[in-house]
């Protein structure tokens, strides 16, 4: 056996609904400007052609209910409330029949976001590594199958201290899930692990310490984070 010099954080695990067994997370990828409110409020059309992609590292991985610090070098914090999908089994250049079964199941996201940097950034044509690779900033509620939850119309929504700040439709996709794993498949070889959040509603905004968000998707577990101080 190997010795090491360190020992890494585990990967976190996401409980799955009537099983005993947690979901490992391997990789994060999120699709940008998936619903075209969101992108025209962000200052974008939406391309409906292909989504794009950004990936989180997997460490950025909390689960609902944590408290997660005011992170580092920002002082405009965001929430985006997200679908996100589960892949459990190996897909590669997949139809969108293919993609559906590769899709394990579904849980609430929230992709928090160093919006300053962010923008900052993406004025100069930058990766959004600062702004979306942040530490804490993955949230994942309790997972779904598939077979459990189908995505649809339901309703995707999101509050601050209770008041309301997303109330949207999963109907608003504008790149529908097995779309999306079959267009990311072309360029990954997709494997279970992988979650990928599937992009957020209009209505983003700041966060500050002390503020307790909570969300949900109809039919899915919900999701909460409170933001402690910045350590």
């Amino acid at each position: 056996m190997t010795a090491h010099l360190f020992q890494l954080p585990e990967a976190l695990t996401i409980p799955v609904k009537g099983e005993a067994a947690e979901y490992p997370v391997g990789r994060i990828f999120c699709v940008g400007r998936n619903y075209a409110a969101h992108a025209e409020e962000m200052g974008y059309e939406v391309d409906r052609e292909a989504p794009f992609y950004f990936t989180k590292s997997p460490t950025a991985a909390v689960l609902s209910g944590a408290t997660a610090a005011y992170p580092l070098g920002t002082e405009n914090y965001h929430y985006e409330m997200e679908l996100a999908l589960v892949i459990g089994s190996d897909v590669t250049r997949a139809t969108c029949e293919e993609a559906e079964v590769a899709i394990y199941g579904y849980c609430c996201a929230l992709d928090m976001t160093r919006r300053d940097l962010q923008l900052k950034e993406r004025v100069k044509q930058r990766p959004w590594d600062l702004g979306k690779d942040v530490e804490q900033s993955a949230v994942f509620s309790t997972i779904t199958k598939a077979t459990d939850f189908t995505p649809a119309d339901q309703r995707i929504h999101l509050s601050v201290n209770g008041d309301l700040r997303q109330d949207s439709s999963l109907s608003l996709l504008v790149h529908k899930v097995t779309d999306i794993v079959a267009d990311l498949s072309k360029y990954y070889h997709l494997r279970a692990g992988d979650v990928i959040l599937t992009g957020t509603p209009e209505g983003v905004g700041p966060v500050v310490p002390g503020d307790v968000i909570s969300g949900g998707i109809d039919g899915l577990d919900p999701i909460s984070l409170s933001i402690g101080a910045s350590i």
